[in-house]
């Protein structure tokens, strides 16, 4: 028999309790160890959506097998949090004897870091080493988004490649995304690209793509056609991913209405000294909508100085700077016509035709001096309007982005940070938006290291943000600015050493500005801060009027020897289509830019806007403005709703940004051996 043992209670009582039991249960709990509860093995393949110290704390708590996998997962982390310096220090630390798929994702994480660090060229080769097959679908979605990202976005065929292969590894709204960026990186191949490309017989959704690309290009300026090419299209390729899901702009495409033109609300200033140039633009408003024909001279109010016409949102008494808030490039002194008709470019074409179904739109003129702008919007739509073109005045302008007005509206200037707003474009002829186009035009002709002479204050102000932000978004790097002032100022550094090629970054602080003693302006040194490391400018951009470019020049020319003269344009501040011989020979090589209409691309409106308006070419510009807005108003639901849409004007090659506000590439003109011809 066992033997037992007695536990006596408090009651007295006495319990006999099996002492084997006891022993037995006591051996058990001395034979486990104790041993804390296990985190999971990592998977490496999977999300990492777990914050960077959580992968890294359970790095240092993990056995020797899994320390490799917790490292990994803390590397992807830590990229995705912005701590690069980190994540590279924790690559150098991996082990030297990682597995296959270990060595996979270090691969891809090295790509990843490099591209993080925009060592795009240190990324295309790490990826090209990288085996896509050995890699899981989570994998594989970041590996083609390394491949996107190292190609810069830069349009080319590897590029479209990779977003096209990424394609079926994405769900929701990050399918709908690649969809729309391959359309994206579509639009951007040139028809050269086009020509060049070479496809595999079995790159079938390519193939689509590209399909679809050229039904868009052939229609694009008919949505009517459009839209039936891009449902022809869908019905051929019907297992491409974009006949399942259109990108976002194409979809536009497919639910386009055409506005209502029948009735024009147009907002001017009929009272004020801003009257002389609201006239011009309704004169040229209606000389579009009966045709492009000019109607009989009427008395107009002459300005007292051409070269120094006040914009039309800045009247000539109320600022020294008559430009300062313009809406308006600064006019160009008169000009005859042999010297205008001298440069014809073939590419711009004369007066916008009129729409046929807009040639009996009745239009009613609204007098923004008389009420306040919502008043006036009420007062438009109660009348019937279906469109509003106007108003010009900046100052109204700001307030539509705080009107709750349904109408379309094609303001005529744009405020500082546009809205984006469905019912809203903007049409301005402002200095910045020649500034835009003139940074275009010197980084296609491969230039890099640009010198802005602008002149000193607001407007020059102006122009140098503009043309910095789009050198920026072009891929440019540091842009210098010297300020220029009178010509009295520029005769007195013709007496001083001239110009020097040098400047101050338009991002850094403001320039040094020059002092007034007893009358005399003493214009501020220049800053010697160079364009690149070697101090080398190869394009100065001249923001001047015609008496300062003739000193400018010059200086230019001295200042810099024959292979090291810089490329060198002006605006259509500077132009003076009158100029003699002799001054168009001083501008040998110069280039510059004006709107299409005073390029020569239509002599016999030119020869008659010119009599209008008595050779006043600020107020020829703002007529063409006006004939301008007219045609835009008849594409008002195009420009809005279609990108890539394009309508050529009097005052340029008109587009619109995705917030439509309406961009002009303008025609360059060149001074070559005394004549003024088209830039090749």
């Amino acid at each position: 028999m066992l033997s037992s043992t007695f536990v006596r209670t408090k009651a007295g009582r006495s319990k006999p309790v099996r002492l084997t039991a006891v022993i037995a249960a006591a051996l058990f709990l001395a034979g486990c160890p104790s041993r804390a509860p296990q985190t999971p093995p990592a998977n490496i393949q999977d999300e990492a959506s777990a914050s960077s110290d959580y992968y890294l704390q359970q790095l240092q708590q993990s056995s020797d097998d899994n320390k490799a996998d917790w490292q990994l997962l803390a590397i992807r982390a830590l990229l995705r949090e912005g701590k690069l310096p980190q994540a590279g220090a924790q690559l150098k630390q991996l082990p030297k004897n990682l597995n296959g798929a270990q060595q996979a994702e270090s691969q891809l994480l090295t790509a990843e870091l490099q591209v993080a660090n925009k060592s795009y060229v240190s990324a295309r080769s790490t990826l090209s080493h990288l085996d896509s097959g050995s890699l899981s679908a989570n994998q594989r979605v970041r590996y083609y988004q390394a491949q996107i990202s190292a190609n810069e976005g830069k349009a080319s065929l590897p590029l479209i490649r990779a977003y096209i292969a990424q394609e079926p590894l994405l769900t929701g709204k990050a399918h709908q995304t690649n969809l729309d960026q391959t359309w994206q990186a579509l639009l951007q191949l040139t028809p050269q690209d086009m020509n060049s490309l070479v496809i595999d017989a079995n790159e079938n959704v390519l193939q689509g793509w590209l399909d679809l690309l050229r039904v868009y290009q052939d229609n694009k300026q008919d949505p009517d056609l459009l839209k039936a090419g891009i449902k022809d299209w869908q019905n051929r390729y019907p297992q491409n991913p974009a006949a399942k899901t259109l990108p976002a702009r194409l979809n536009q495409v497919l639910n386009f209405t055409q506005a209502s033109t029948s009735k024009i609300a147009l907002l001017l200033p009929l009272n004020g000294q801003a009257k002389v140039f609201a006239d011009a633009i309704q004169q040229g408003f209606e000389a579009a909508k009966n045709g492009g024909a000019v109607p009989a001279p009427a008395p107009q109010q002459p300005t007292n100085n051409p070269d120094q016409t006040a914009p039309a949102s800045q009247p000539a008494a109320v600022s020294a700077d008559p430009n300062a808030n313009g809406a308006v490039s600064t006019s160009a002194p008169p000009a005859d016509q042999a010297a205008v008709t001298a440069a014809q470019p073939a590419t711009q074409p004369g007066a916008p035709i009129t729409p046929p179904q807009a040639a009996n739109a009745q239009i009613k003129v609204y007098d923004t001096t008389s009420q306040p702008l919502a008043a006036l919007l009420t007062q438009a739509q109660q009348d019937g309007a279906t469109l509003v073109v106007g108003p010009l005045l900046k100052e109204n302008v700001d307030q539509l982005a705080g009107s709750t007005t349904t109408l379309n509206v094609l303001a005529l200037n744009q405020p500082e940070t546009p809205k984006d707003s469905p019912n809203i474009c903007y049409f301005a002829l402002s200095p910045e938006d020649e500034a835009r186009d003139a940074a275009r035009h010197i980084w296609d002709q491969q230039q890099r290291q640009p010198l802005l002479l602008a002149p000193r204050g607001a407007l020059g102000d102006r122009v140098a943000r503009a043309f910095n932000q789009e050198w920026q978004k072009l891929g440019g790097q540091t842009v210098l600015r010297q300020d220029i002032g009178s010509a009295g100022e520029l005769r007195q550094m013709v007496n001083s050493g001239g110009i020097r090629m040098t400047g101050t970054p338009i991002s850094a602080a403001p320039a040094p500005q020059s002092v007034t003693i007893a009358g005399l302006t003493i214009p501020a040194p220049p800053s010697d801060v160079p364009a690149a490391a070697d101090g080398s400018v190869d394009a100065v951009y001249i923001v001047a009027t015609q008496s300062q470019l003739t000193l400018i020049k010059p200086m230019i020319d001295m200042a810099t020897n024959s292979r090291g003269k810089p490329a060198m344009y002006a605006s259509s501040r500077s132009y003076q289509a009158g100029a003699g011989p002799d001054f168009r020979l001083e501008m040998e090589g110069l280039q510059f830019s004006d709107i299409p209409l005073l390029a020569g691309a239509n002599p016999q409106l030119l020869q008659q806007a010119s009599s209008r308006f008595r050779s006043d070419y600020s107020l020829v510009r703002l007529y063409a403005m006006g004939m301008d807005a007219w045609t835009l108003a008849n594409h008002f639901a195009e420009m809005r709703q279609l990108p890539g849409f394009q309508v050529s004007g009097t005052t340029g090659l008109l587009t619109a940004s995705p917030s439509c506000v309406i961009n002009r590439k303008l025609p360059w003109l060149q001074y070559r051996q005394g004549r003024v011809v088209p830039v090749s």
